[in-house]
């Protein structure tokens, strides 16, 4: 309760008091009068970005980290917010270095001497979740040591609890929170910090990275010390580069920098298109540069992982997008994310052909591909196809990319080194062994669907028999259905009531006829007025379906 009024104080505080109505957190917590709601309606210099800044800030680690994730949703955040979340920064002061010699030794279950011939004092970095000291082992390998900050993990999965509660409020309460679908996002928040949180992950992710660069002498991926590793610290081999934030110092050391742009281009790439495991946050402090132009790429907190289908889908977007083919932009699109019903596929269309006008005859080295597929993100929101979260951080991962290389070289083009990768996926896709796995593959679930209907038949006779059969209408325009449904039955009356009055007439004509007898219908002429009004009945009813047109 404490933290849900820390939070609702914040809130107030940086000018979103109205949100604590919203949500309904003044019925769980009364405020300080200071920071009543009304405060949050007093005119504000600062920005919304700002403000959401600083109320991420505020709050500490958990919030900093969710404001982070926040900036990889280009899709569903503004531009202008969204560089505000990127200046987050995830530095806070260090912990004394007795306290984390305690967890290592607790972790590790054996005194620090034991485990190391020198440990510094003084951190390499500090971040919210943790801190990274140089140390040495007993057996002389130089090593940075990641160590988790005493009870954080306590403190994160409380906040990761009140985000849920708040993200459910905001649903029940607030049409556009759940319109975005907040609480999924706020799932897909919490299963990413909590894999942060334990280092095992992490270490896990640096050996299969590791994996994929085995035949190429110009990545390095440090060595992880599985023997002192736990969920709580992480020891991997220490690497002297120059990391690529540091300009002056690569230009000063002789680098190559065209050379180290290709490299680590082509490195993501091959991630992405290659392997589909990719790292989610390749900035210049995550990469380091050593002698001979070799790339060094370190924390694999944040990863993205994309399926066969999703490799196969974005290959042929980038084709597309090279070739400024709007159809095959819009296949792509739809493959990649999940289409709803009703989505006008003209819109749709005029939407990309705007997109492609945009890039229409702009050089290759000219186009930014990070900014194109944030392009298409934003189109895909406009028009509700939801596209899966690892798809939206693969945007971000080469807007980042871009926006570092471009630095070490101004002429480079993305979109041009992309494109033989994506050529590559899709000559894989038209192999023979390939096409041969898929045909096997669609055969075997064609089986299996097979298979599946007796029991499907049987299952649904069940249902008629016991009169369970269940039966879902949907109707966009019900209006217009209910006054169609009227007119048909008006129509069906009609013809009833004329077929009712034809047999009428011939009934009583042919009664009259065999009885014999005189009746007033010999006295008038029945017979003609009866078809003459059974001839305007029957017009009548022609010229309304004809008038209908569907006839």
């Amino acid at each position: 309760m404490k933290r849900y009024r820390e939070i609702a104080v914040a809130f107030s505080k940086n000018g979103f008091g109205y949100m604590v109505r919203e949500l309904g957190l003044h019925e769980l917590i009364p405020l300080p009068r200071r920071f009543s709601v009304k405060r949050s309606q007093k005119h504000h210099a600062k920005t919304i970005g700002e403000r959401i800044r600083l109320f991420l800030e505020e709050l500490g680690p958990t919030f900093v980290k969710l404001g982070q994730f926040a900036s990889t949703r280009s899709d569903l955040i503004p531009d202008h917010i969204i560089q505000e979340l990127e200046k987050l920064q995830d530095q806070v002061p260090a912990n004394e270095a007795k306290e984390m010699k305690e967890v290592i030794e607790k972790e590790l279950k054996m005194p620090i001497e034991q485990i190391f011939s020198q440990f510094h004092d003084e951190p390499l970095g500090a971040a919210s979740i943790g801190q990274v000291h140089y140390a040495v082992l007993q057996t002389g390998e130089a090593v940075a040591v990641k160590v988790q900050r005493p009870n954080i993990k306590k403190n994160i999965k409380t906040d990761l609890e009140i985000l849920k509660q708040l993200a459910v409020m905001a649903e029940h309460r607030l049409e556009w929170a759940k319109r975005y679908q907040i609480e999924n996002m706020v799932d897909e928040f919490a299963k990413a910090l909590l894999h942060e949180l334990d280092y095992t992950v992490e270490g896990r992710n640096a050996d299969r990275i590791a994996k994929q660069f085995t035949d190429d002498p110009n990545i390095h991926i440090p060595t992880i010390y599985w023997d002192y590793t736990t969920r709580n610290v992480l020891i991997m081999e220490y690497v002297a580069g120059t990391k690529l934030n540091q300009m002056d110092q690569l230009q000063q050391a002789g680098y190559d920098t065209k050379i180290l742009a290709k490299r680590i281009t082509n490195a993501i790439f091959h991630q992405i298109f290659i392997e589909g495991f990719f790292h989610g946050d390749p900035h210049p402090g995550n990469i380091s540069a050593l002698p001979g132009e070799k790339v060094v790429l370190m924390d694999f907190g944040m990863m993205g992982r994309l399926t066969r289908d999703m490799k196969k889908n974005f290959s042929t977007l980038v084709i597309s997008m090279m070739r400024q083919h709007t159809e095959g932009v819009i296949k792509a699109i739809t493959r990649m994310g999940m289409v709803p019903d009703d989505v006008n596929m003209e819109q749709l269309r005029a939407d990309i052909d705007d997109l492609r006008e945009k890039y229409y005859d702009v050089p290759l080295r000219q186009v930014s591909i990070g900014s194109a597929v944030d392009d298409l993100l934003q189109v895909s929101h406009k028009h509700q196809i939801h596209i899966p979260a690892d798809l939206t951080l693969l945007g971000k991962t080469l807007a980042t990319l871009e926006s570092m290389v471009v630095k070490l070289d101004p002429e480079i083009s993305i979109i041009k080194l992309a494109e033989p990768f994506g050529r590559q996926l899709l000559f894989e896709r038209f192999r023979p062994k390939n096409i041969a796995e898929n045909v096997v593959n669609e055969w075997s679930e064609v089986s299996e669907t097979l298979a599946d209907v007796p029991e499907t038949i049987r299952d649904l006779k069940t249902m008629i028999k016991q009169k369970k059969l269940p039966i879902e209408l949907s109707f966009s325009k019900a209006e217009n259905f209910l006054n169609k449904l009227d007119r048909i039955s008006n129509r069906i009356s009609f013809s009833i009531v004329l077929l009712s009055f034809s047999i009428i007439m011939v009934g009583l004509i042919i009664g009259s006829a065999l009885g014999g007898q005189s009746s007033i219908l010999w006295d008038i002429p029945a017979i003609e007025i009866g078809f003459v009004v059974a001839l305007l009945m029957f017009l009548w009813l022609l010229f309304s379906i004809f008038r209908s047109g569907r006839f």
